[in-house]
């Protein structure tokens, strides 16, 4: 049985949708700990949608971005994305780094210091939406070494497409907004069951028998 977008019903997008509310909640306190400052976040939108919209979340194949990918494994596995535009990725790393970041707030110029910093943050953040989805299902769920792009969202959603196209064409999306300060940074987590993950996690959730 393979379960698709169309095939969910409210009940089951509700308990999703939770997920991605629990996750981005245990994100911003991750945020927090790391930065050692007090974060806040606004209610995350959380949609189930199909993965060729997600270009025009990003702002388009040319809008120009910092990419996270990892791969889940265990009990469920697929795929988890962070995605940041360039702005907000130096805002994050500003965020982290203060007076040691680059400054170069529209640049895709990253220092080998801040590169190793976002994929710190983006696996943070996954893993701590991927705790509260095991939390919640009590199913075995490990992230893997995060790999970062950083180049036009088309570009960098093409080597995953390639991928998701095999194992079916919904993904999660949860729109984050994190404030620390006068700093607002949002980033855009897409997770990407493998097709029988979906029927794995709803089982577990226990929204289908």
């Amino acid at each position: 049985m393979t379960i698709h977008i169309d095939d969910l019903n409210n009940m089951q997008l509700d308990v999703l949708r939770e997920i991605g509310n629990i996750g981005a909640g245990n994100a911003a306190t991750a945020l927090a700990k790391m930065l050692n400052k007090k974060v806040n976040m606004d209610v995350p939108k959380v949609k189930i949608l199909e993965f060729k919209y997600v270009n025009d979340i990003l702002g388009g194949a040319d809008q120009l971005v910092v990419g996270i990918l990892l791969r889940v494994n265990g009990d469920l596995t697929g795929n988890i994305m962070f995605m940041l535009d360039i702005n907000a990725a130096h805002a994050l790393v500003d965020m982290l780094m203060g007076d040691f970041a680059s400054n170069a707030s529209e640049s895709a110029e990253f220092s080998e210091i801040e590169i190793s910093a976002l994929k710190e943050i983006g696996n943070i953040l996954a893993s701590s939406y991927l705790t509260s989805m095991s939390a919640l299902t009590n199913l075995k769920i490990m992230p893997s070494v995060p790999d970062i792009a950083i180049d036009m969202a088309g570009a960098i959603l093409s080597v995953p497409a390639i991928e998701f196209g095999k194992i079916g064409d919904t993904v999660l999306y949860i729109e984050t907004e994190f404030l620390e300060g006068n700093s607002r940074v949002v980033g855009d987590f897409f997770l990407v069951p493998d097709m029988e993950s979906y029927e794995v996690l709803l089982r577990a959730l226990g929204v289908i028998s």
